[in-house]
């Protein structure tokens, strides 16, 4: 059945989804706070800036206007920048309906709260109910969504339901969607997978080789899982697409601009000159400022998000930080997971 679906924004991310709904048969409405990008899509169905040689749907149908873009949608997908997400959800508000199925895709916090996504629609967005706010995550690099290549994604939501009218809006024959409870966790693998993947960049960038990439993506994710458990999350979360599988495709895609990054870091580069490369969204470097306030004040140790912390705002040189990496004190593998699993994550009462 065809549904009224707006995306905000027009990035390459919510670019991408909106082609996956169109393919799907909904109407759908793109809404970009650039006017000439507006006009590109509608005129030529292309969005060249952000993914080159693709033509979307004509079913796509960009708008400068939020009103044109939300009123009467069923469902509304945020995909803008952490940075903005209060801002496009405040001016969104305003014309949704309290029954509109509400998705964000976006990985990261709030730069000044450091609050996740669904915190910040749901304080935005009072009509909203909260439990039914959804986080899509996983795997997923826009370039190849839109090519239409196979892709496997998660959705969370407290209520099952919405988690559910979401895989159901999204799936289709090469886009599979599956579902999971843990909101928290979904929100914090796809947030904190950033940070390692500039951290593995830079070590390429510094020639260390795979072993040296295969160490920063286990011991990254154990970091993950110390800090997303201590904030409630599961852990066996951090084992799937959101967790383990989200960090494998950004670590080590081509396509990744928290890997291109890092590795521009590990050649030398400031990290102003980086971000002016880039030319896009960077979402790890923003992620690595919150991740370090939050695993201080919860104390948690993360050595990893330390060492590229003093590397982008501190000025160390990437191949010390390294140095310093490797040359920490002795501890053991596995116990210091399990040791916070077994003491800060209480399941759910359906899971006991």
């Amino acid at each position: 059945m065809s549904r009224k679906v707006a995306v905000l924004v027009a990035g390459s991310w919510g670019t991408a989804l909106a082609s996956v709904l169109a393919g799907n048969g909904h109407e759908v409405f793109l809404w970009s706070h650039s006017q000439e990008q507006v006009d590109e899509i509608n005129q030529y169905h292309t969005n060249k800036s952000l993914l080159k040689a693709v033509t979307l749907s004509e079913k796509i149908v960009a708008t400068h206007s939020m009103e044109e873009a939300v009123r009467d949608a069923e469902a509304v997908v945020f995909a803008a920048p952490s940075s903005v997400m209060r801002e496009v959800a405040a001016k969104a508000s305003e014309y949704l309906q309290p029954n509109t199925l509400l998705i964000h895709a976006t990985k990261g916090f709030e730069p000044e709260t450091l609050k996740r996504m669904t915190v910040v629609l749901a304080e935005e967005i009072p009509a909203a109910d909260p439990s039914r706010i959804v986080v899509l995550s996983g795997p997923s690099h826009a370039e190849e969504v839109v090519l239409r290549c196979p892709t496997t994604i998660v959705v969370a939501a407290d209520d099952i339901l919405a988690a559910e009218a979401a895989q159901d809006l999204f799936m289709s024959s090469y886009f599979r969607v599956y579902t999971n409870p843990d909101v928290a966790g979904v929100e914090i693998g796809g947030a904190l997978k950033n940070i390692i993947a500039l951290g593995v960049g830079m070590s390429d960038g510094l020639g260390f080789g795979d072993n040296a990439k295969a160490a920063l993506m286990t011991r990254g994710l154990a970091e993950i899982a110390r800090l997303g458990i201590q904030l409630g999350a599961n852990p066996l979360t951090f084992a799937g697409l959101a967790g383990v599988g989200d960090l494998i495709v950004t670590c080590t895609s081509k396509h990744s601009r928290n890997w291109n990054a890092g590795y521009l870091l590990g050649q030398g580069k400031p990290l102003d000159e980086v971000l002016e490369h880039m030319g896009m969204v960077v979402e790890g470097v923003k992620t690595t400022r919150s991740a370090y306030s939050l695993a201080r004040s919860q104390d948690i140790p993360m050595p990893i998000t330390d060492a590229l912390y003093a590397v982008m705002f501190e000025n160390k040189p990437p191949k010390e930080a390294v140095e310093d990496l490797m040359g920490r004190v002795r501890t053991h593998e596995i116990e210091e997971i399990a040791q916070s699993a077994a003491s800060n994550w209480i399941p759910r009462e359906e899971e006991r």
